[in-house]
């Protein structure tokens, strides 16, 4: 890591947030979407990383930081596909648009 600066770091991390959020407000597929949240959560795991090895003060908590985040969009994951497919069995659809009704 030492080889490449800090701004390649960011500069990916930042098109990597600015494709998962382009997905999550534009795409229609609700599995897109949580794909693409999951994206811009990588995006910030890119960069919790990046300071914690070479920011200001080197330390370990962006990498601890980093694993709560893979452990939240790990059970964002599980919540999101467990809706996704009480959803589907009831609409039979993944389109967002669909599924703007609540139940009575």
């Amino acid at each position: 890591m030492s080889g490449v600066p800090v701004s390649a770091y960011l500069a990916l991390a930042l098109i990597l947030f600015c494709i998962g959020l382009y997905g999550a407000l534009t795409k229609k597929n609700t599995i897109i979407v949580l794909i693409s949240i999951e994206l811009m959560l990588n995006a910030v795991n890119i960069n919790l990383i990046t300071f914690s090895k070479l920011g200001m003060a080197p330390a370990i908590t962006g990498q601890i930081f980093a694993i709560f985040v893979i452990a939240v969009a790990a059970a964002e994951v599980a919540v999101g596909i467990a809706i996704l497919l009480s959803l589907y069995r009831n609409r039979k659809t993944v389109n967002i648009d669909d599924m703007n009704q609540l139940k009575n």
